[in-house]
């Protein structure tokens, strides 16, 4: 499952983990539903609608762009042995993770983790995945320059 997978960093991860043939579950808005299918999501849910923590499906893998919900939550929507992983984030889910991840990991057999990686470490490999085609960017619309003050304004909102 992907939170959040609807932004930039998002929309990387649903092409990524196809082209290794995982399925995946993408979250987002409504209004991005229908692009993360056509960049092949498997199944999407809507989190205005449907909070995945607490539908009693369960994941293996959790990556989460958004941290917006509370790391037991997270935890909650786990397989037994099941791994959860952010992406940035606030400080205070940081911390959160930091802090009680160890503990949830031992009492539940979930794996919550804090990992530092290199910055630009894969570039280069992303970057022969857009030379062959395999991922696209996706762009959420041109804007003229005289348009940038509106363009930031959809950008805060979280589009």
């Amino acid at each position: 499952l992907i939170n959040g997978a609807g932004g930039g960093v998002g929309t990387f991860a649903v092409q990524i983990a196809k082209l290794f043939g995982v399925e995946v579950t993408g979250v987002d808005s409504s209004g991005k539903l229908d692009m993360l299918r056509s960049i092949g999501a498997d199944h999407v849910i809507d989190y205005t609608k449907e909070d995945f923590t607490k539908s009693g499906q369960r994941y293996d893998l959790i990556l989460d762009v958004k941290t917006n919900r509370s790391i037991f939550n997270y935890a909650h929507a786990l397989n037994p042995n099941g791994v959860y992983v952010t992406v940035g984030g606030s400080m205070a889910r940081i911390f959160q993770a930091l802090l009680l991840g160890p503990l949830i990991s031992m009492i539940s057999k979930k794996h919550i983790r804090i990992l530092a990686l290199k910055p630009n470490k894969d570039l280069a490999y992303i970057s022969e995945l857009f030379e062959a085609g395999k991922i696209k960017p996706v762009i959420d619309g041109p804007y003229k320059l005289s348009e940038v003050p509106e363009a930031l304004r959809h950008f805060g909102k979280g589009h």
